[in-house]
């Protein structure tokens, strides 16, 4: 099956399992108790999409008006934050767990940095950024000791 199809069977799979998984925690710990979780993590999301989302939102347009898409791979943990206000924000024990999971800086940095990692991009100077880990110091070329030729003239 090609990725298409299996996104397209996440998506109708998703409110079902999250139903099962309801009906789970609501037979364990009650059904007020897990209604009133799932509304607390909504109001969570809302907040987090609130607090962090607008500034990232705004980001996102100006880079998209620059033309600039590196600008927008260099705000990655940005767009985890706005993703994980999102999954927070619908209602079910999976997405809130996931929800939950990116609000954590080191697997939100641990996942930014798998999908947005790509080439170094120059900058408008021709200057390239590169990671620690991919450039080393090159010693330059030694030059003759110009003071001499100084004190002569």
């Amino acid at each position: 099956m090609n990725v298409a199809k299996w996104l397209l069977l996440a998506i109708v799979a998703l409110p079902l399992v999250e139903l099962a998984v309801f009906i789970a925690v609501a037979a364990t710990i009650g059904f007020v108790w897990a209604l009133s979780l799932l509304l607390a993590t909504s109001l969570a999301g809302g907040l987090v999409l609130r607090h962090a989302g607008g500034s990232h939102i705004a980001r996102a347009r100006v880079a998209l008006n620059e033309g600039s898409m590196s600008s927008l791979q260099a705000d990655g943990h940005g767009a985890l934050t706005l993703l994980a206000g999102i999954l927070l924000l619908i209602p079910g024990f999976i997405t809130d767990v996931a929800g939950l999971l990116l609000l954590i800086a080191p697997l939100r940095r641990g996942l930014g940095a798998l999908l947005f990692r790509g080439p170094p991009q120059p900058r408008g100077d021709g200057v390239v950024d590169l990671p620690p880990e991919q450039w080393r110091r090159v010693p330059g070329p030694v030059l003759p000791d110009q003071r001499e030729d100084d004190r002569n003239r």
